[in-house]
């Protein structure tokens, strides 16, 4: 939209010279009456495109064209999903050896459409990485007797149909879940593994108990609500149909100052640069699914009350879903500015189901998470700068999430901008640096600013919603249903303020014309007043207070909830009479200490089996491990290395560093002293043993500490080995240079400018 700055007529330049201040308030009255008129305008267009909307069958609102591959309508159980692929535009052609993506959008009240809502989007940044993309899309009516058990049949053939259409591909399909389809495709994943590659989980709540007074007082919602039969009821008054409009408005109520106000003035305030884009996020907020009983049932009793995902008791027809039969690699998304799932409540489940981390790198699993300091929870999805800077570098570092070893990590970006010049841009391309730091569960406890104790009283308030929804279900439900019909559920849904603002301030309202001209007239003849027009900062200012006292009953409102929750659910309260569980966490401890006895004892026994290559991966793990991180670089130059004629194994064929470094990661994890011990008997000669620690060597140059091989473990097992310092080092520069010209073979046995040493009886202190 293209607004005309009026220019100032000689009477008016003279006014304001005689009297500036009558002028400027003038001019701010004028500007204000346009903005207005402007405002209304925008509102009108609000309310008619969410009429647009629903006459159009309420599609998904993506930002790409797109085709239908497979509906769930089709299906032997029927569902209300289905499958597009996204068709890139000219500029953005497919690799077809590329992994395809999937991405799966929330059912959580509002239609489809926010993971490929604009270009810079999850959508975008897979597509400008050559992928070919696939998108889940659902419609606004459930199918009679839809369930969530339905949906995961649904998602799992969706997710056979991709694979079958890109056979030249061998790599499984990329998975990104939004928000609460995070938590499904999670769900999907530890029940049918064969069909995922990494699963990206952005903003998922998965563990539903986890967080703080302060990070979000939503988890207290169910206290307040006696449990989950408040969500049953609802339903039941819709003839089996909940209405996702009751979620929208629980998302809005957590922000009463962005519902009531800010929203609304920002607007207002900037309408003739903010206008696009409030229209464009308003017509996805504004669009209203719904559920089946079953479905939103499932849901709060397994999810939101109950946490049963987390703790491993939630069931898929028979079966308990248990979140460690992943084995793809899982990557979480969180922000610290998300009041709807914050970095506990999306971390927590791997401290609920692992114990230990090094129970992650035992059982051969890898868990990566992201922090963003300050992005929203939309913000995680439709923010531009997140999809340029975390979404790009997760898309284009696959390959290396799939590289890396075994365990818990975090993933860190830095920008090259502010770092010294590089080499081997080539193993790193744009504009980050990345690396993948080792963490502990104490790191993901110590995320959490007020502990885990309270969720012994989540505890309680599962065991009383339990108790609730069973009398519901017996004794008033039938009423309920005798009473209800399909009818009087649609007519209450119309009712709905969050519908009826919109339905109403369209074009059929009796004063859009003079609206639309006032507004008009105002784009023709628009005043403009400059920010430090005095009445332009006394409009702020009110603002900035109408805002801040919009906080502070919010603030208030949360205390009191927590307050009230926690002195009636308390242990002094009915936690005394509905104890709350063992602890999760303890029970996740004492089944991983266990296992990794037993898989220390069952790696002891091989500890000496292998050779040079098995050798060179423990070096460079333990290297890593003194490190504290995986580079980026690191993962791709072991790669590169691969190639190395002379680290073919004796039989010719070349080494599979990749699925090496991984065996050993998961030795490493649980006997990392008997692994180095054993680096005699891998590498029994003067010359293996120099060249390891050479190969070992120039995979760890690619660290911060540039261009320096004797890292402290190389300088230490150089030590330890006996191994001649210059010969090793020379060999590490070699290899590395080579990396500038990759098209140059490098053979490791071409330095050998010194007579062999005899070989070392020396080994590492045992620990």
């Amino acid at each position: 939209m293209t607004l005309k700055t009026k220019t100032n007529s000689t009477s008016s330049s003279s006014r304001h010279a005689a009297n500036p201040t009558s002028g400027a308030s003038d001019d701010y009255f004028s500007d204000a009456i346009q903005r207005t008129f402007l405002f209304l305008d925008t509102m009108l267009d609000r309310g008619n495109n969410y009429l647009e909307h629903l006459n159009q069958g309420t599609p998904a609102l993506l930002n790409f064209e797109h085709e239908v591959v497979l509906d769930g309508h089709d299906l032997s159980e029927p569902c209300n999903y289905a499958l597009l692929r996204l068709i890139p535009p000219a500029h953005l052609p497919i690799n077809p050896m590329a992994r395809p993506v999937m991405v799966v959008d929330p059912r959580a009240g509002h239609g489809p459409g926010i993971g490929g809502f604009k270009q810079d989007s999850e959508v975008g940044m897979a597509m400008r990485a050559g992928h070919a993309v696939y998108f889940v899309t659902f419609r606004p009516e459930p199918e009679e007797g839809q369930t969530l058990l339905t949906v995961m049949h649904a998602e799992a053939k969706f997710l056979e149909a991709v694979i079958a259409r890109h056979p030249q591909c061998q790599a499984k399909p990329v998975v990104i879940g939004n928000c609460q389809a995070g938590w499904a495709m999670m769900a999907l994943n530890a029940t049918r593994p064969e069909l995922f590659g990494p699963l990206m989980i952005m903003g998922a709540p998965v563990s539903y108990w986890a967080g703080s007074s302060k990070l979000n007082p939503m988890r207290y919602a169910g206290a307040s609500l006696g449990g989950s039969w408040l969500a049953s009821l609802t339903s039941d008054l819709g003839a089996d149909r909940f209405d996702g409009v009751h979620l929208v408005e629980n998302f809005e109520k957590l922000n009463p100052a962005n519902t009531w106000w800010n929203k609304y003035y920002n607007l207002w305030s900037q309408v003739d640069t903010e206008a696009e884009r409030f229209l464009e996020f308003e017509r996805w907020w504004g669009g209203y699914f719904r559920m089946t009983g079953a479905e939103i049932e499932s849901i709060v009793e397994n999810l939101f009350v109950g946490n049963r995902l987390a703790r491993g008791t939630m069931l898929a027809g028979d079966q308990a879903i248990n979140l460690r039969h992943i084995t793809a690699p899982v990557v979480v998304f969180a922000s610290w500015g998300d009041n709807i799932t914050p970095p506990p409540q999306a971390l927590n489940w791997i401290i609920d189901t692992w114990g230990d981390e090094r129970a992650i790198a035992a059982a051969g699993r890898t868990i990566i998470y992201v922090l963003h300091e300050s992005v929203g929870h939309l913000g995680i999805f439709v923010g531009g700068d997140v999809a340029r800077k975390e979404h790009d570098q997760l898309v284009t570092s696959l390959d290396v999430i799939e590289s890396l070893p075994p365990g818990l990590y975090e993933m860190k970006l830095k920008d090259k901008a502010g770092l010294d010049a590089q080499r081997w841009d080539q193993l790193e391309p744009g504009a980050y640096t990345v690396h993948y730091e080792h963490r502990t569960m104490a790191d993901i406890v110590a995320l959490n600013p007020e502990g885990r104790d309270e969720e012994a009283m989540f505890s309680s308030i599962s065991k009383l919603s339990e108790l609730n929804a069973n009398l519901y279900k017996t004794w008033v439900r039938p009423w309920v249903r005798l009473m209800a019909t399909r009818q009087m559920g649609d007519a209450l849904g119309k009712l709905n303020p969050m519908r009826l603002q919109r339905q109403l301030f369209s074009d059929h309202f009796a004063l859009a014309g003079f609206i639309r001209a006032q507004a008009e007239l105002a784009r023709t003849q628009r005043v403009q007043v400059a920010d430090d027009n005095p009445l332009r900062q006394l409009e702020k200012t009110m603002a900035e207070h109408i805002s801040a006292s919009l906080n502070q009953y919010r603030d208030q409102r949360d205390a009191h909830t927590v307050q009230s929750t926690r002195q009636l659910f308390g242990p002094q309260g009915l936690g005394a009479v509905f104890k709350p569980d063992v602890p999760d966490a303890e029970i996740a401890h004492a089944r991983a200490l266990e296992e990794l006895q037993a898989f220390r004892e069952s790696a002891l026994a091989h500890i000496t089996e292998g050779g040079f290559p098995e050798a060179v991966c423990r070096i460079v793990l333990a290297g890593m491990v003194s490190v504290g991180a995986f580079e980026r670089r690191s993962l791709r130059l072991a790669r590169l290395l691969a190639q190395l004629p002379s680290n073919n194994r004796a039989n010719g064929k070349p080494t599979d560093w990749i699925a090496l470094l991984k065996i050993q990661a998961r030795i490493t994890a649980v006997a990392p002293v008997e692994a180095l011990n054993a680096l005699e008997q891998l590498l029994p000669d003067q010359t293996s043993r120099e060249t390891a620690l050479a190969v070992s060597a120039a995979v760890m140059m690619i660290e911060p500490t540039l261009a320096n091989p004797r890292s402290e473990i190389i300088e230490f097992l150089m030590g330890t080995l006996g191994a001649d310092p210059d010969r090793v080092i020379g060999l590490a520069r070699q290899l590395t240079d080579a990396l500038d010209e990759p098209a140059k073979p490098v053979h490791v046995k071409s330095v050998a400018a010194k007579k062999a040493k005899p070989t070392s009886k020396q080994t590492t202190p045992k620990a």
